[in-house]
């Protein structure tokens, strides 16, 4: 009963915390357009700040402590092992992106749209990987 409480928590706080993943980068294409005005530009901040707050941070501690608390119930194996890894992955894009945001903040960005449109599907990449080791628990 326990594990699948943490397995239903784990699940929706990987929705959540991919889901702002995916958004922020996008966000951040529109707003780096060079050609934005500074009302728009003011409208991304709040957006990206609250999406990063109060979607994306609680999320990802939902994330981890629910992952970590399942390996009680499932132990450790090489493809978790793996999987955690690419967890890792993702934590660090995940404090770019906020580093990224708080440039945005700062009016600070230097970054061109293109890079965003870029590294935007990063997260996507790591999530498929990150599905077939937990689907198909290849090692």
């Amino acid at each position: 009963m326990v594990f699948n409480i943490l397995k239903t928590i784990h699940i929706f706080s990987v929705i959540a915390w991919m889901a702002g993943l995916l958004y922020l980068p996008r966000i951040f294409v529109y707003h780096a357009d060079k050609n934005i005005k500074k009302e728009t530009s003011e409208t991304f901040k709040i957006m990206e700040k609250k999406l990063f707050n109060i979607i994306m941070m609680p999320a990802f501690i939902f994330t981890w402590i629910s992952g970590l608390s399942m390996l009680y119930y499932i132990g450790l194996d090489f493809w978790l092992f793996m999987k955690i890894f690419f967890v890792l992955l993702l934590t660090i894009y995940h404090f770019i992106c906020r580093k990224w945001l708080l440039s945005f903040a700062n009016d600070n960005n230097k970054i061109k749209s293109k890079f965003f449109r870029i590294t935007n599907e990063i997260p996507a990449f790591i999530l498929i990987l990150i599905i077939i080791l937990v689907v198909f628990k290849p090692f």
